[in-house]
Parts: C-alpha cells; structure tokens; sequence
C-alpha cells in the first residue's frame, strides 16, 4: 500500500524557480552596471568641476575690465594648470585631466544698445568644460556648462 506523500518537485516547480532565479540574478546584474556608469559619470563630473575651478583661477572674471577680455579661446586644463601653479603635474594628473578642455564666452557680445541699457550693463558669460570623442564625429563629447554674470567695472 503506497497511501504516501510524493518527495521532489514537479518539472513546473523547477522551471518557475529558475525563471524567479533568472529574473533576480538579472536584476542584479543590471544594477551593478547601472552603479559603475553612475561612478565613471560622477569620476568625470568631478574632474570636469576641477577644470571648471582651474579656468576661473587662470582667467578670473573679477579681474576681467573690458568685454573683449570675456571670451577665452578653448584651453586645455594641462595649460590652465601651468597658468595656476608652478608645480609640475604629476603623470596620474595628466591623466586625469587629459582631453579635458576649459572655455569663457561672451554670450551678449553682439547686443544691442536698448538691450544694453535694459540689462544695465550686465553680461551673460559662459563657461564650458568639454571632455571625450570631441571632435572625431561619433557624438560622444560630454560638457558641463554654467552661465554666470559680469558687469564692466566702475573706473
């Protein structure tokens, strides 16, 4: 007389535990990759606000007196650096700030006199910091940009 329980599982029990164990481990997976683009995005952001800060400190808008002096030719951050200080760059820093590249414009150059007195003078200047594929055509360029604002100093 067999009147006992069956021991194991079903072909169905096995495939539905593989399929939640299929589906979690991906989760996972896709998760982590998430995590270190976010890593790799925040290393760059911060290497990008450096650059921002080596720019502002070799070319510093409060010492600016005319507005031809705004607009600041794209300037790689191996060069701001040598403006700054005049210690070497290490071969680690190099590295890091290699192809990054710092850039002032005025972005109310051409405005026009009624313009001028409505906005009392002031300037929208914009200060870019561009890093990757710049230039090679495949689009993969990032920048972080701010704009601030200058105003020509009483004399």
């Amino acid at each position: 007389m067999t009147g006992g329980k069956n021991r194991g599982f079903t072909l169905l029990e096995v495939l539905l535990a593989a399929l939640i164990l299929g589906l979690g481990l991906t989760g996972i997976l896709v998760s982590m990759s998430q995590a270190q683009k976010m890593m790799m995005s925040s290393t760059e952001l911060e290497t990008a606000q450096e650059v921002m800060d080596l720019g502002d400190m070799a070319y510093p808008l409060e010492e600016t007196k005319e507005e031809d002096d705004l607009d600041v030719r794209e300037t790689r951050a191996t060069e701001l650096w040598d403006l700054v200080t005049e210690e070497r760059m290490t071969s680690e820093q190099r590295e890091k700030f290699h192809g990054y590249v710092w850039e002032r414009e005025n972005l109310d150059r051409n405005i026009s006199e009624d313009d001028d007195k409505r906005m009392n003078g002031l300037r929208r200047v914009r200060i870019t910091v561009t890093w990757g594929e710049r230039g090679r055509g495949s689009g993969k360029a990032e920048r972080e940009t701010y704009v601030t604002l200058w105003r020509k100093p009483d004399e």
